[in-house]
Formats: C-alpha cells, structure tokens, sequence
C-alpha cells in the first residue's frame, strides 16, 4: 500500500529508483579536456575485482529483459547519462557517437564486472585504461 501512496505503482517507484541511481556520477566526468583519460580511468577502478559494485549498471542489467523497464531505463539514461556526456562534449550531439561510448562503458563493465573475463581482469590496469582512452578518444574527440 506504501508503494501505491508514495509511488502510483511498481512502475513509479521503478521510475524513482532509476531516477536517482542515474543522476549520479559512476564514470563520466565533467573536465572535456581530460574526458577520454579520466572516464578510462574510472571504468577501469570502478570495474577492478575488488572494487564496490555499479549499482546503476545491476539495474540496467537485471532489469533490461522487460520491456517497459527498457523504457524507463533508456530515459533515465537519455536524460541523465547521455545529457551529461553531451554538455560536456557538444561535439558529439546529433551522432552516435555519445551513445557509443555509453555502450564501450556498458560492455567494458560487463565483461570485466559480470563475466569476469581473464583477459581484462589480468592485464595491468594502466595499460587497460591507456587503451580504453585511446577508444574513448576516438569516439569522443573532435
């Protein structure tokens, strides 16, 4: 009954949680003459073995399979995730290119986080955010 006072339904309190865990910062900065470094860097520690789960990233994960849950989380993402990537780097509005990065950051976390892959969890973490920049760069550069 809680939820249907404060929230209208299961929906609404979804849209509240995805709200609030999207607003917040995991990853992307808000320097553009250091974004390609500083979000590699960030993934790379956020993402290490030993480092404190991705709560926005669960929830888009577990969450995803249902179709109107898709939907909210692309807002939350629309609104929040991409908005932020794109008044920090302009360029990138009217491509694909901010929605690119969004997907290297998403598929970087879930092959190192979720499946665990040998390969990205053994190799020293400089040279994996050296060249997750050099990607971020490409996609994000001018």
């Amino acid at each position: 009954m809680l939820v249907g006072r404060y929230f209208g339904s299961k929906e609404g309190l979804f849209a509240e949680v995805v709200e609030a865990s999207m607003t917040e910062r995991t990853v992307l900065t808000s320097d553009p003459a250091a974004l390609a470094r500083d979000v590699a860097a960030a993934l790379v520690r956020r993402t290490a073995p030993d480092a404190d789960s991705l709560d926005p990233f669960l929830l888009m994960l577990r969450s995803a399979p249902n179709p109107r849950a898709a939907e909210i989380l692309r807002a939350g993402i629309e609104n929040h995730v991409e908005a932020h990537l794109l008044d920090v780097a302009p360029q990138l509005r009217g491509t694909e290119r901010a929605a690119m990065a969004l997907s290297v950051v998403v598929g970087f976390w879930l092959m190192r986080s979720v499946i665990g892959s040998t390969t990205l969890n053994d190799t020293d973490e400089q040279a994996l955010a050296r060249r997750l920049e050099q990607v971020f760069a490409l996609l994000l550069g001018d």
